[in-house]
């Protein structure tokens, strides 16, 4: 059995860092995002016994080593929610991202939602993309809320049931835009949440999180542009903060990441427009604006020093047909 899924990327609003459960990748507390498009994962997965192993490329790369092993949990949890007894048989998955991967802008969300729902498809799973949550969600806790699309949470607890990505009703994506700069910074998501809960900044943050929830939650349900990008961009700092000060002090950002918050602020501050910066785990920076401001402000983003590019809100990750397949 085959199947072709595509997924967008992430962009956390108010971000989780941390894991309870390294295995289930069940996160400490909730956490909210926005998917990005038209950046996004394409992913063709098929079980056949014409196969000698499962095997998994991304972007014209054999996984192998923590990479292989987290597609492999993936597989593995759609494989143990089967009972299509094709699904025995070794998989191939391929997987080609039309965006940087890498630097901070989400590529494991998309890349293991789009799996998760390829592998459901090809595994004949009658599951719900809330269900689908669960699987992706082994492979990367964000992937979760890839997976629903949009705005969406991923809600914390002990098992698939309770930790699982809802969508969060907003009509703000008729109006956000979001200029990414890319600032092309190799970092590695996965070491920076191994120790979060080794820094003397995590309980504090885990304490204050759960009113972060509250009110963004609140500001999507009353399209309040202002009040969802402005906690976006304190939590970015919160995370960071957090980050810096686990045992390793990892610092993602750089210089340009630093020009780009600062102009950020001049533009809302000198010339009042609504513009706020965010980031995950890495060096490139989302810029969230209105359309009205959208090209202006790309214009000032891209005078940092930086490739600049204006992306939408995406959607909840789909189902393709057949001539898409990658193999």
């Amino acid at each position: 059995m085959k199947a072709t899924a595509m997924a967008h990327p992430i962009q956390g609003l108010v971000k989780y860092h941390g894991m309870r459960d390294d295995i289930e990748r069940l996160p400490y507390h909730d956490s909210i995002s926005v998917c990005t498009a038209p950046s996004h994962t394409r992913t063709t997965v098929e079980f056949s016994m014409d196969y000698d192993e499962d095997t998994f490329v991304v972007d014209g790369e054999e996984l192998e080593g923590r990479a292989y092993e987290r597609v492999e949990a993936v597989v593995e949890k759609a494989r143990s929610r089967s009972d299509a007894a094709h699904t025995v048989y070794p998989v191939r998955l391929e997987s080609e991202n039309s965006f940087p991967t890498n630097v901070g802008l989400g590529s494991s969300s998309s890349g293991f939602a789009a799996a998760a729902m390829a592998l459901a498809e090809a595994a004949e799973l009658d599951a719900s993309r809330e269900e689908i949550s669960t699987i992706a969600r082994v492979g990367s806790a964000s992937a979760a809320r890839a997976v629903t699309g949009a705005f969406s949470q991923l809600h914390t607890g002990m098992n698939d049931e309770d930790c699982r990505s809802r969508r969060v009703p907003s009509d703000l994506h008729e109006d956000l835009k979001i200029i990414v700069g890319l600032v092309p910074y190799h970092k590695e998501t996965e070491d920076a949440h191994d120790e979060a809960a080794d820094s003397h900044m995590f309980q504090a943050r885990n304490a204050h999180i759960h009113e972060q929830i509250a009110k963004m939650r609140d500001a999507l349900r009353n399209d309040d542009f202002d009040a969802a990008f402005e906690l976006a961009e304190h939590d970015s700092l919160s995370l960071a903060a957090t980050t810096m000060t686990g045992p390793k002090g990892w610092v993602y950002w750089q210089p340009a990441t630093i020009a780009i918050f600062n102009r950020v602020r001049e533009l809302r501050e000198e010339e009042d427009i609504p513009v706020y910066f965010s980031t995950d785990t890495g060096a490139s920076v989302y810029v969230n604006t209105t359309e009205e401001h959208a090209e202006y402000v790309e214009e000032e983003i891209s005078d940092c020093g930086v490739s600049t590019t204006i992306w939408d809100v995406g959607g909840p990750a789909r189902l393709l047909d057949e001539d898409e397949h990658l193999f």
